[in-house]
C-alpha cells in the first residue's frame, strides 16, 4: 500500500510539473502584452481641467454659455462621464465619453470643438504632453446638425486647476 501512494504522490507530482511548466509561458506571454499595451484608464484624463471658452456650445445634450469652465471626470463613472462647470457655478452638464488617441501629442491641454455654422460642440479633450484623451460622443442633436452643415474644429487651450496650498 506505501508503496502504490508513493506511485500516485509521484505521477501526481510530475501532472503539476508538467501544468505549471505549460502554464508559466502563457503568463509570461500576458504579462509581456500588458507591458507593451497601454491601458487607456489611465491614459485618460483624470485631473481637473479649466479653459476660458469664449462662445456658446453644446457638451452633450446640454448648451452652455460662454465662460471660464473646469471639467473633470465624474467620479465612480469607470471613466465613462465627464461634468463641465462654470467658474461661479450656475451651469453644468455630464457628458459620456470614451478614449481616443490624437495623430501627435499636443504640447498644451485643448478642448477642440466641432463647429456647424455657428454651433459649437465639445468633441475632444486633450492634456499637454498626452496622445491619449478623450472624446465626447456624439448628442442625437448634434448628429441632426452636424448633416446639415459643413464641419469644422475649433482649438480651446485648457490647464490644470491649481491645488490649494500649493
Amino acid at each position: 500500500m506505501t508503496k502504490f501512494s508513493e506511485v500516485i504522490n509521484k505521477v501526481h507530482a510530475g501532472h503539476n510539473g508538467t501544468r505549471m511548466h505549460r502554464l508559466l509561458p502563457l503568463f509570461m506571454a500576458f504579462v509581456f502584452a500588458l507591458a507593451i499595451y497601454p491601458s487607456r484608464a489611465h491614459a485618460q484624463i483624470t485631473d481637473t481641467l479649466e479653459a476660458n471658452i469664449p462662445f456658446q456650445f453644446h457638451a452633450g445634450n446640454t448648451k452652455l454659455p460662454p465662460g471660464n469652465y473646469s471639467i473633470h471626470i465624474l467620479e465612480n463613472s469607470d471613466l465613462k462621464f465627464m461634468e463641465i462647470t462654470s467658474a461661479d457655478g450656475s451651469t453644468s452638464a455630464l457628458f459620456e465619453i470614451h478614449g481616443t488617441d490624437s495623430s501627435s501629442t499636443p504640447a498644451k491641454g485643448e478642448l477642440i470643438f466641432n463647429k456647424y455654422g455657428n454651433r459649437y460642440f465639445l468633441s475632444k479633450l486633450f492634456d499637454e504632453g498626452n496622445p491619449s484623451g478623450n472624446e465626447v460622443l456624439e448628442s442625437a442633436y448634434e448628429k441632426r446638425v452636424s448633416q446639415a452643415a459643413a464641419e469644422a474644429q475649433i482649438h480651446v487651450p485648457t490647464h490644470h486647476r491649481k491645488q490649494q496650498g500649493t
